[in-house]
């Protein structure tokens, strides 16, 4: 081998050092893009997700929310049901007990020296009424 031919031969191994070296650099610097991309790609497809997760969460609190909304509401119904029924068996009990217990009804007057009564006893389904003039001992 000829200096020349070594030479040629030592220049062509640096050339492809240089050429392989320089592939080596950008193959890097693809696969440092890459993998940027692919973790940008993950954080944009977890973002979707995540937004979507919400989105399905606050329809379902919505939903739930208007269920106990509505629960609420027909258990005030049917509790303001069960409160004016109670109001009425009331009337009807006191109503029944003033009838039946009996009551005292009258008003007075007072004329000169004279009180006149007037009272009506109710007791059932009998009534007494009572009329009386009373003379009052007025000193002169």
């Amino acid at each position: 081998m000829t200096q020349e031919s070594a030479a040629v031969f030592i220049q062509a191994w640096w050339r492809g050092t240089l050429v392989r070296r320089t592939l080596l650099h950008a193959a890097l610097r693809a696969w440092t893009v890459q993998c940027w991309w692919r973790q940008t790609l993950a954080r944009l497809l977890t973002q979707r997700l995540r937004g979507a997760l919400e989105f399905y969460a606050r329809g379902e609190w919505a939903a739930v929310r208007l269920q106990s909304w509505v629960r609420m509401w027909r258990i005030r119904q049917r509790y303001c049901r069960l409160l004016n029924a109670t109001r009425i068996i009331q009337i009807y009990w006191r109503w029944h007990n003033s009838h039946s217990r009996g009551f005292i009804q009258g008003h007075y007057e007072l004329k000169e020296n004279q009180l006149g009564i007037q009272l009506e006893i109710s007791l059932g389904s009998q009534a007494c009424k009572v009329q009386q003039c009373i003379p009052l001992p007025i000193k002169e």
